[in-house]
């Protein structure tokens, strides 16, 4: 149950950030917000440190680079890429999780829980 929470506030983060995009790019990349915005998000929900910011940073870029690589690759089934994400997302929610203090852990479980429209199709 723990790891369907996770997913959906990786799914939840990567998708429902705005992303800042001009009209020239491409639609996945118009839905994944960027690093920064990534970060950005998690610091003021979470009220990461500098120190946390540093460390999510690269967490967030092999993420990002990897879900970026699962939408490119038209060789795997829907199926297939979903589940190429959800190991993805899931992988780096373990790993921001360390860098978290009990609290922040806590608030995480918060976000986790609430609804986050436009997953699933929904509106």
């Amino acid at each position: 149950m723990n790891r369907i929470r996770l997913l959906a506030i990786g799914v939840a983060l990567a998708f429902a950030l705005p992303a800042i995009a001009q009209e020239s790019a491409t639609a996945s990349a118009q839905h994944m917000p960027t690093v920064d915005q990534h970060l950005k998000a998690l610091s003021e929900k979470l009220d990461l440190t500098a120190d946390q910011q540093e460390k999510a940073r690269p967490i967030l870029r092999e993420m990002q680079d990897s879900m970026q690589k699962v939408m490119n690759d038209t060789s795997m089934t829907h199926e297939q890429a979903h589940e190429q994400m959800r190991s993805v997302q899931l992988k780096a929610d373990k790993d921001l999780r360390r860098l978290l203090s009990d609290e922040q852990k806590k608030k995480l479980d918060e976000l986790e829980a609430q609804p986050h429209p436009g997953m699933h199709g929904e509106p």
